[in-house]
């Protein structure tokens, strides 16, 4: 079989450096008066309750299950700790 090659265009053609440049661009973009959340971090506490607070209590899942949000906290950890797979496999038993 074949293997097809496949084009780099766009972003994913630039040398890391370039794509790090832009990144960085993009986040003084806005000015630092406007980004609320990093500046207080009290509204940031409020707007996610109000998100909280505007799903229907019964597609709150987490709050409805503890066990799925122990389960979904666990892979988080192991994720973010190099263990991805580890707990893929603990959570499919």
């Amino acid at each position: 079989m074949e293997e097809k090659k496949k084009s780099l265009r766009g972003f994913a053609a630039m040398s890391p450096e370039r794509q790090r440049e832009i990144a960085r661009r993009g986040g003084e973009s806005v000015p630092n008066e406007k980004r609320s959340f990093s500046q207080n971090p009290n509204l940031a506490a409020e707007a996610g309750r109000k998100g909280g607070q505007n799903v229907n209590p019964a597609k709150r899942s987490f709050s409805q299950n503890h066990e799925l949000a122990s389960a979904a906290g666990r892979k988080g950890g192991h994720a973010s700790h190099n263990g991805a797979k580890k707990a893929a496999l603990t959570l499919s038993e």
